[in-house]
């Protein structure tokens, strides 16, 4: 009874280190991926959308109270709140519409993101099944340190999987 346990406490650690360990980096990974580059384009563009509309907000605001500076001493006081308040009106859409594209944006990103994740974690995992690997680590998620001589770079794998260079 006692070699037995024995052995167990001398055969358990010894199966510890028998597992298989793979490190990647997936920012790699997504930098080489066509549908990184596609959806930066478009969100590069769809910035670009709102940046334009908001230059022009932003212009029309400008002339309106240049004119209303010019032309406030000679207004009535009717036509004076009037401009003012056409002025206030113009100031919070400009800010409502900068506050709105920044969240679009955002979920236009989150949304491209997505697919694409989901695509390298499926790559991910089927690299993991298929070299027997216990874990897959990923370098860029702030792990403070992964140890290269126990643990196998698979990056290029999972790069090779999904159809990269």
């Amino acid at each position: 009874m006692k070699k037995t346990i024995l052995t167990l406490l001398v055969a358990l650690p010894m199966s510890l280190f028998a597992q298989k360990f793979a490190h990647i980096n997936s920012a790699d990974i997504i930098q080489a991926m066509p549908e990184y580059t596609t959806a930066q384009t478009e969100m590069q563009a769809a910035a670009k959308q709102y940046e334009d509309e908001l230059k022009r907000m932003q212009d029309e605001l400008k002339t309106k109270m240049e004119d209303y500076e010019k032309n406030a001493a000679t207004m009535v006081d009717a036509v004076k709140q009037r401009r003012e308040q056409e002025l206030q009106d113009l100031n919070t859409r400009l800010e409502n519409y900068y506050q709105a594209s920044q969240q679009e944006l955002q979920k236009l990103q989150q949304q491209k993101m997505a697919a694409i994740s989901e695509k390298v974690s499926k790559a991910i995992k089927e690299v993991g099944e298929a070299g027997g690997y216990v874990y897959v680590m990923d370098t860029t998620s702030g792990i403070p340190y992964i140890s290269t001589t126990l643990s196998t770079d698979v990056t290029a794998q999972v790069k090779a999987k999904l159809g990269l260079k």
